[in-house]
């Protein structure tokens, strides 16, 4: 099983990124999916989590409101759309499967982890 993710880069605050991450080796159709991130010399956090069907969302508070998750179930895809970036957002992004059809915030509840992106914000 392999976690690609894609889509950092350089962007200004205020601007906006979309991160994608496809899934191979199996179908995760039935598994909630996550994204967490990771600033230099901080722990790895919660940004955004997805059920299996997409029904049900959950944000870290700092991304409320600014960023979108979603995914694509016949594509083994996850997003994450990321808009009014800031300075503070900038991290190696991870995007995650759950063990289950909803991972929530909790980094144990995940089993896959994709190799990470770098997201930089410039003020």
């Amino acid at each position: 099983v392999q976690l690609q993710a894609s889509g950092g880069g350089l962007v200004q605050a205020g601007g906006s990124l979309r991160l994608s991450c496809v899934a191979s080796g199996r179908t995760f159709s039935g598994y909630g999916m996550g994204w967490f991130r990771q600033a230099p010399g901080n722990e790895r956090e919660f940004v955004a989590a997805i059920n299996w069907n997409g029904a049900y969302t959950n944000y870290a508070d700092s991304v409320k409101g600014r960023f979108t998750i979603s995914r694509n179930s016949a594509k083994n895809t996850q997003y994450l759309q990321m808009n009014n970036l800031r300075p503070g957002d900038t991290a190696v992004y991870y995007c995650a499967v759950a063990r289950s059809d909803w991972g929530n915030n909790q980094q144990a509840m995940y089993r896959y982890w994709g190799q990470g992106t770098l997201v930089t914000v410039s003020s």
